[in-house]
């Protein structure tokens, strides 16, 4: 079993073993920071350079943007059941006004921040140079070489969470589930980015440096924001709701005989994030990777080819959020009947 969220996340990670090295390194800066507290100009310096140096300590991969997030759980909600609807609007925080889509970036705002520096890792995963296939036994670990922190991981135990709660009350003692749903709402997205499931030589594409238009970036970042971006200019007129708008058409229409399959887990299970992450792997060896060397200019025909698969991504992620919580939160009546 995977370790569980304290209610009180700031005083542990629910991923045990954090790296000891990591541990007196972050005890380090705290004492400098205590100890330079009277020296306003230092203090201000070291507040400017933390998050820097928090950055190098830890994998600078990031997610799926703000608006790729947002589209992701804007869609699930679409799908949430009766039962599903009702359960998440009582978990969300109150700054969310009922509303998944609103925090669903939270885990990325937060994941810098001392009490959940452990969360880093659990953004992504990083598979073997060129293997283009995954496996949780010999993937999933941080930098250090911690078993089960990775995004995979992380969705099995929050899925785990949140249905150990849902199916018995005492349970909600054990975890933050207001975090719970947010980290699952959150990590589902990440992993049908895929380029959260690249290679380790690379980082995710974060050390490929190339040109988007004429714009210096990595190639990460073309698929965390900039293909999103590029659509919202050109095709939808700076408008993310349009956008959210198209793709769910696209699943009423076009992809409607493949919602099922979408939705579908082996052996019915609530979740099945080996599955979204063997194909995110895939399609970035297919799609991502593929004429994109270091140094090059990506233009529209990188663009437009790799489009659809952005948006198909962002539905599938929606779609498949959905039937995850839906499955979490049926009601316990309706299981003791099945």
């Amino acid at each position: 079993m995977l370790p569980a969220v304290e209610g009180e996340s700031e005083k542990m990670s629910p991923f045990s073993g954090l790296d000891e090295l990591m541990c007196y390194y972050l005890l380090g800066l705290t004492r400098v920071l205590s100890f330079s507290r009277t020296v306003r100009n230092t203090l201000n310096m070291i507040t400017l350079l933390v998050p820097l140096l928090l950055s190098l300590a830890l994998p600078n991969v990031l997610a799926w943007g703000k608006d790729g997030h947002y589209a992701i759980c804007k869609i699930s909600q679409e799908y949430l059941s009766e039962d599903a609807l009702f359960a998440v609007k009582q978990l969300l925080p109150d700054s969310a006004q009922a509303d998944l889509a609103s925090v669903c970036s939270w885990p990325d705002e937060i994941r810098h921040n001392y009490h959940y520096r452990w969360s880093s890792p659990l953004h992504y995963i990083d598979t073997p140079d060129f293997k283009c296939n995954y496996q949780y036994c010999r993937d999933c670990h941080d930098s250090y070489g911690h078993k089960h922190r990775c995004v995979t991981g992380a969705i099995y135990n929050y899925t785990m969470q949140l249905k150990l709660a849902n199916a018995d009350a005492s349970s909600e003692l054990k975890y933050n589930l207001t975090e719970a749903l947010m980290f699952l709402s959150h990590f589902v997205g990440d992993v049908h980015q895929p380029l959260h499931v690249g290679f380790t030589g690379d980082l995710g594409g974060n050390s490929i440096t190339v040109r988007w238009y004429r714009r210096k970036t990595n190639l990460h970042h073309v698929w965390d924001n900039m293909i999103i971006e590029s659509a919202l200019k050109k095709f939808y007129g700076s408008d993310l709701s349009t956008m959210i708008q198209a793709i769910q058409r696209n699943i009423s229409d076009i992809w409607s005989n493949d919602v099922s399959i979408w939705e579908h887990c082996a052996h019915n299970h609530t979740a099945c994030p080996d599955r979204y992450a063997s194909e995110s792997i895939s399609l970035a060896c297919k799609f991502a990777y593929k004429n994109a060397t270091p140094g090059s200019t990506l233009e529209d025909d990188y663009f437009l080819s790799r489009l659809p698969i952005v948006e198909k991504r962002l539905a599938q992620g929606g779609v498949r959020l959905a039937a995850i919580l839906n499955h979490i939160f049926t009601p316990k009546t309706r299981i003791a009947q099945a």
